[in-house]
């Protein structure tokens, strides 16, 4: 199974959601976009995740920002039938991509917390880090699997599966978020940014499994193969 993970920061990394896919034989090929330049080609690549980005699908930068270009990417891609694992941004642009639409949220949400989970079987309550300014509007035939009282937590249309939460940090990502000015955002919602990283770092051994348990999720939304997951371990 090849997996192209589309990160939009050179100090991002899929972490946790990496290693569910290559615990199950995955082989992950990673593009940092923009700034390397282009997206792959849907031909060949079994499934797709799209990671966090520190802008949004309608900022005044989107352009400068290749926004327009992902989101054409996201509806070759769908339209070859490659399933996408949206999170956080990936999960905005998909929606986007898709007919719906991103806008900012009535307050951010920063911080370990659980969601309400329409389907629980899909997406666990949690917590799941959060760690966004933006919500997005679901596209027409979309299915809402998880929500808190300011927006959509989970979402799935077609074979693709969104989050807007942070399935994959561990506590090392978190501090380089907060070291490149992520700390003032969490300040700014009265979140105390030693006590996020550490509460991360005491979160990691079962976020990993929950981690794991989504991608499993995931797989079983896109119909996968389960005869071509080569790591012995059910999804």
């Amino acid at each position: 199974m090849q997996v192209a993970v589309i990160r939009h920061h050179d100090i991002d990394g899929a972490g946790f959601i990496a290693d569910a896919f290559a615990a199950r034989g995955a082989e992950l090929a990673v593009y940092l976009f923009p700034a390397e330049g282009k997206l792959p080609p849907p031909d060949g690549v079994d499934h797709v995740v799209v990671l966090g980005a520190a802008w949004s699908v309608y900022g005044d930068d989107a352009a400068e920002l290749g926004v327009g270009e992902e989101l054409s990417w996201l509806r070759a891609v769908d339209a070859a039938g490659v399933p996408v694992l949206g999170i956080c941004f990936g999960a905005q642009a998909l929606a986007a991509a898709l007919g719906g639409r991103v806008e900012r949220a009535p307050r951010p949400e920063i911080g370990w917390r659980s969601v309400e989970s329409l389907r629980p079987d899909l997406i666990e309550p949690g917590p799941w880090l959060e760690f966004h300014s933006d919500r997005c509007e679901l596209p027409d035939g979309a299915q809402l699997l998880a929500r808190t009282e300011v927006c959509a937590q989970a979402f799935t249309v077609g074979k693709h599966l969104a989050v807007q939460f942070h399935p994959e940090v561990d506590a090392a990502q978190v501090r380089r978020w907060l070291n490149a000015g992520g700390a003032a955002e969490a300040l700014a919602v009265g979140q105390d940014p030693d006590q996020l990283a550490a509460q991360t770092e005491a979160e990691e051994e079962e976020a990993a499994r929950r981690a794991d348990r989504l991608v499993a999720a995931a797989l079983r939304l896109a119909g996968a193969d389960l005869t071509v997951l080569r790591a012995g371990r059910g999804v």
